[in-house]
């Protein structure tokens, strides 16, 4: 894991976790700005965090394009995602509301 890693947006990161904990895909297609995406949803910070603490781990798709990649979250991702969910659940609404507007 980097030590230099953030999470830029909390509020991101969170909606991806939920969305791969669902079963939802990240889709990693370029480099660029839009070049991630979850379930249609562009993740703009939240790509790196994921993988640089090893929460999601690619995987090979049959029925996906060429030079695109695939990722799902592990297993150690899947018990982080858990607990942070219930966390962030814990939160007052204006908290979140507040961490959402400002990162």
């Amino acid at each position: 894991m980097s030590s230099s890693t953030i999470i830029a947006d909390r509020g991101e990161f969170i909606d991806a976790l939920r969305a791969l904990r669902r079963g939802h895909v990240l889709v990693h297609a370029a480099e660029t700005w839009g070049g991630c995406t979850i379930d249609g949803g562009i993740v703009r910070t939240a790509f790196r965090p994921l993988s640089d603490y090893h929460l999601i781990d690619e995987y090979e798709n049959p029925q996906g394009f060429e030079h695109v990649r695939y990722f799902r979250l592990n297993a150690r991702g899947r018990e982080f995602a858990e607990r942070a969910c219930r966390a962030w659940e814990r939160r007052p609404l204006l908290e979140r509301l507040a961490t959402r507007l400002l990162g």
